[in-house]
């Protein structure tokens, strides 16, 4: 059976000042770690998806004013093992791409039935440990920029 999740998502790469990242390990998939990441719902914006996402992936409260939209959006296709999630024939997600900056050792609580550990790494480390490529490239021109 087909699902309904909408083929539009959002990527937040959650930073500190040094570009230090953090990363959440996926409960149901060991090892694949990644930026809070999530589809929109309903008639949500990318933006008030993002805000949620944070929310509901890392406990942290923000607004919509304190992200930042990269006007940047990915199309990638969806794994293969995931597509049962989606309506029937869809094959690739849109993903728009946000940052968040907040103080340096921000702990989190994450929600276990979606990620089981986090922690915050050095940009170069963060994007080398992220399974998606598109995570990986936000969190290389994070730190690009941040070293300019």
């Amino acid at each position: 059976m087909a699902g309904t999740k909408k083929p539009v998502s959002v990527l937040v790469v959650i930073h500190d000042p040094r570009a230090n990242v953090l990363l959440l390990e996926r409960a149901r998939h060991p090892g694949y770690w990644q930026s809070v990441t999530g589809s929109l719902e309903d008639d949500e914006t990318p933006a008030a998806a993002a805000v949620r996402e944070v929310g509901e992936e890392t406990g942290l409260v923000c607004t919509p004013a304190q992200l930042i939209d990269w006007h940047l959006s990915n199309r990638f296709e969806i794994f293969a093992e995931w597509r049962e999630r989606y309506p029937e024939g869809v094959t690739h997600n849109i993903e728009h791409v946000f940052s968040l900056c907040v103080p340096a050792g921000t702990p989190v609580i994450t929600a276990p039935n979606e990620h089981r550990a986090w922690r915050w790494l050095p940009w170069r480390e963060a994007a080398a440990a992220c399974f998606s490529w598109s995570n990986r490239d936000a969190i290389l021109m994070l730190g690009l920029d941040s070293t300019a």
